[in-house]
């Protein structure tokens, strides 16, 4: 794995909702390629923290088990090892060029890949009913699916017949 390619680094708050729903997604759609690496943190977690239980019910509704997920702090290591950072909101955005200017090409919202590109926030569920997480799940496999179809990414995440 530390050979992999690519290395996608999903980020939100506190990397219990949004980013491991995200990284679980990517990674279910990826199946086994061992070239892209997929991981998630968070601009104000706590380390260790399991995934909340609605978004662990909203991807197990997909077959995705998100139980093992545990919670980590966006740190320098994680950054560096990034070639793609991928935020939730314009605001994780700017936290994470702001810490690390220094990787500030490789930061994108996570909602733009789609066809137009503008992109746009995915709101934080917590603390909200498993509807809104359902709503927030969806909008996150659009935006990975879109990341796998993009122009962009092409060569890089489709190379493979298994996506």
């Amino acid at each position: 794995m530390r050979n992999a390619k690519y290395r996608i680094l999903f980020v939100c708050t506190g990397n219990v909702c949004r980013s491991p729903m995200a990284e679980y997604l990517l990674r279910h759609r990826l199946g086994g390629r061992h070239d892209v690496v997929v991981g998630s943190a968070g601009v104000f977690a706590a380390d260790g923290v399991p995934a909340s239980r609605e978004a662990v019910q909203a991807l197990d509704e997909l077959g995705i088990d998100l139980t093992p997920h545990r919670s980590r702090m966006l740190a320098p290591d994680l950054v560096e090892a990034a070639t793609h950072i991928l935020v939730m909101t314009e605001r994780h955005r700017q936290e994470v060029v702001r810490a690390y200017p220094a990787a500030a090409s490789r930061v994108r919202l996570a909602t733009s890949f789609g066809a137009g590109r503008a992109g746009g926030d995915i709101a934080d569920p917590i603390g909200l009913p498993l509807s809104v997480y359902r709503r927030v799940r969806d909008e996150l496999d659009a935006a990975v699916a879109d990341l796998i179809r993009s122009e962009e990414h092409t060569s890089e995440l489709q190379s493979h017949d298994d996506i």
